[in-house]
């Protein structure tokens, strides 16, 4: 990995002047997005169209080496108190290093309020936050141009604390801005006391240069490809052509795209900001960039902490076998939460939804826009709604609505990702390139069928979809490169979190992959959605371990 992404530092300055070249179809659309200080040239730039060939370099199922666990019995916070039960598996020879502030920052940050609230999901947070934003310069490092041609990634920073703390979320959610955004109202406030969170727009999505290369048309086919369909002919067709088009736009662009090079991205913006260490949180699929990031720069990594991590078996029915079993147990406790709260569904949810399913099946609805909202579009947003906990009765409602037969408020949960506009492109395109460059896995059709028949047996409703992403990434060749380890040596203690039950990134994943790296320490929530962070005693164990450098045991358990 150092091999392929490492290049000579160089100031922005002394860049070249040709590797600002014309901009590719894809990001002509969105020259004219503007943030409170764009700089003049966006960067994803076409590297010679004659090079229409599909490049592609693939990642996390990272390597193994496993670590034995502790062996005794985990703490237990409750109230936010640790009983004195546990202590740490082991000595950690690596001290937390210490809280620096910025040194002749490079970067300018401007007034962005007005368009953070705008372009924000919900829940809503609190008016007393405040949000600026910048850009920092950073390099493509495309594979025939290495350490060449500019690109920008798009910064928003939230509260005045005076350490920066990075915060990364998964490709295929809202932008590591409008994340760090929602993250601020959650986190214990004394830590906005001590940092200021910085969100980052991971390249080719957000404000970073995004990525729109996939018709419109082939994309609703991806994410509307029904789950219950006897094979995948459809949907590899579909990626076939979004894996052409892309080609096209992209040229060698295509391959620069992955988390190896957004790791040389962090690099860049904590240069710019002018300290020592980067100390970041990143959630779900975003920590491999944080893992790549140590790979190639292990004496730069601060005080980290990783809300759920991607599983490194090289297995696809272990990993996808533990989702779907992550997913439908989601959806019970959503169920309960519903009955609980004596909700629109009047019946079971699996129930509920698989009727839904079989409805739309029958009869597609309508979007306003004119696109066919089926099954697969209802069960990918369906999915979304379940990561989101704070949005159940919201979700509860739009499938209640939508068996009535007005699917729009269950279509909003997968809006960012179906549609694009000219102020806030869709997140597919810069997400499905991003996870197929950096997923290693790639099997033959038949193959897909056949594990998609097992998950089926494990999870009737969300077997079918599960295999869906391998399908999408066939077309597109396999990496070639070495893969980030998640053993990098002489780390400082890094703080892992999971959640009991995380459709996205499911609690057994976590754990095989914080048993793998030597200075890990992990927080179990026994809660359900995706990420543990809104935790009020994650979030204080959070708080102390990055405000106050306390390390908790490994093994230590938060109540739901």
């Amino acid at each position: 990995m150092d091999r392929l992404c490492a290049r000579p530092r160089a100031s922005p300055a002394r860049w070249p002047e040709q590797a600002a070249t014309r901009l590719p179809r894809a990001h002509r659309r969105h020259a004219k997005v503007s943030r409170a200080t764009r700089i003049e040239v966006r960067g994803l730039v076409l590297l010679r169209r004659q090079h229409l060939l599909l490049l592609a370099v693939l990642v996390p199922s990272l390597l193994a080496g496993c670590t034995a666990g502790p062996s005794q019995r985990p703490a237990v916070i409750e109230n936010d108190q640790q009983s004195p039960t546990a202590t740490s598996a082991s000595p950690r020879p690596v001290p937390l290093p210490p809280l620096a502030e910025p040194q002749s920052p490079s970067i300018a940050w401007s007034d962005c309020d007005r368009q953070i609230r705008a372009r924000l999901e919900p829940p809503a947070v609190p008016p007393s936050l405040r949000f600026t934003c910048a850009e920092a310069a950073s390099v493509l490092d495309a594979p025939d141009l290495p350490g060449r041609v500019r690109t920008r990634i798009a910064l928003t920073k939230v509260g005045d604390g005076p350490v920066p703390l990075i915060v990364l979320n998964d490709v295929e959610g809202e932008s590591g801005g409008l994340f760090a955004a929602h993250l601020a109202a959650s986190l214990p406030a004394p830590l906005l006391q001590r940092f200021s969170l910085i969100g980052v727009d991971r390249r080719g999505t957000g404000d970073s240069d995004p990525v729109s290369c996939v018709p419109s048309d082939i994309r609703g086919q991806l994410l509307n490809h029904d789950p219950a369909a006897p094979d995948v002919d459809g949907l590899l067709d579909a990626a076939r052509k979004a894996g052409q088009q892309c080609a096209i736009e992209l040229g060698s662009g295509q391959q620069a795209l992955d988390s190896g090079r957004t790791a040389g991205d962090l690099e860049e913006i904590r240069d710019q900001l002018g300290v020592p260490q980067l100390n970041v949180i990143a959630r779900g699929e975003a920590s491999g960039v944080v893992i790549a990031y140590a790979n190639r720069f292990p004496t730069q990594v601060g005080r980290v902490v990783l809300d759920g991590l991607r599983d490194p078996s090289g297995d696809p029915a272990t990993v996808l076998g533990d989702l779907v079993t992550a997913q439908q147990a989601t959806l019970d406790a959503f169920g309960a939460d519903c009955a609980a709260r004596g909700c629109a569904l009047n019946q079971d949810a699996t129930a509920a939804v698989t009727a839904l399913l079989q409805q739309l099946r029958s009869a597609p609805a309508m979007l306003p826009g004119g696109a066919n909202f089926g099954p697969g579009a209802a069960l990918n947003a369906i999915i979304a709604g379940l990561a989101q906990r704070a949005r159940w009765p919201e979700l509860a409602d739009a499938i209640h609505a939508a068996q009535g037969g007005d699917p729009a408020r269950l279509a909003a949960f997968l809006g960012a990702l179906l549609n694009g506009s000219q102020v806030a492109p869709s997140r597919f395109d810069g997400a499905m390139a991003t996870e197929c460059n950096d997923t290693a896995t790639r099997m033959p059709a038949d193959q897909i069928t056949t594990l998609t028949g097992r998950l089926r047996q494990r999870s009737p409703l969300f077997g079918g979809l599960a295999t869906q992403r391998l399908v999408w990434c066939l077309p597109w060749p396999g990496r070639t490169g070495a893969l980030p380890s998640l053993g990098v040596p002489g780390l400082p203690p890094v703080l892992v979190t999971s959640t009991a039950t995380d459709p996205v990134t499911p609690e057994p994943g976590t754990i095989r992959a914080a048993q793998q790296m030597s200075s890990a320490v992990r927080v179990g929530w026994q809660g359900t959605g995706h990420g543990a962070l809104a935790s009020p005693c994650v979030g204080e164990a959070v708080r102390a371990f990055l405000a106050d450098g306390k390390v908790p045991s490994d093994g230590t358990l938060c109540p739901a």
